[in-house]
């Protein structure tokens, strides 16, 4: 059973940047291609970007060119740096396993935009 455990999120101006983590238990990390989704209040769960096993790297649209996803395979970590964050990035970030089915989910860090 994997757990994941979120952090980082927080309150932050329009423009300004934050840094989520994402540590994961379980033996396969380094095999797997991870992924960051996000979930605005009352709307559906969207993918963010996902990191292959290799480094591939994919970005939602949206945040392409503000968003960077990274990982740590020897601390068993994933990242989400946000730049220029605006108010539509308001949502709670999840990360997941992408190669696990069900999908493993965490409880999620909240990050809000707001001036």
């Amino acid at each position: 059973q994997v757990q994941l455990v979120e952090s980082g999120g927080g309150l932050v101006q329009p423009g300004g940047s934050l840094r989520l983590s994402c540590a994961a238990s379980g033996s396969d990390f380094s095999r797997s291609t991870w992924a960051w989704y996000r979930q605005p209040l009352g709307r559906q769960r969207d993918l963010v970007a996902t990191i292959t096993s290799d480094g591939r790297i994919n970005y939602a649209a949206s945040v392409q060119g503000r968003f960077t996803i990274s990982r740590d395979n020897a601390k068993n970590t994933v990242y989400l740096q946000m730049n220029s964050l605006k108010p539509e990035d308001t949502a709670v970030y999840y990360c997941t396993n992408l190669n696990r089915l069900p999908r493993p989910w965490g409880q999620g860090t909240q990050v809000t935009v707001s001036s």
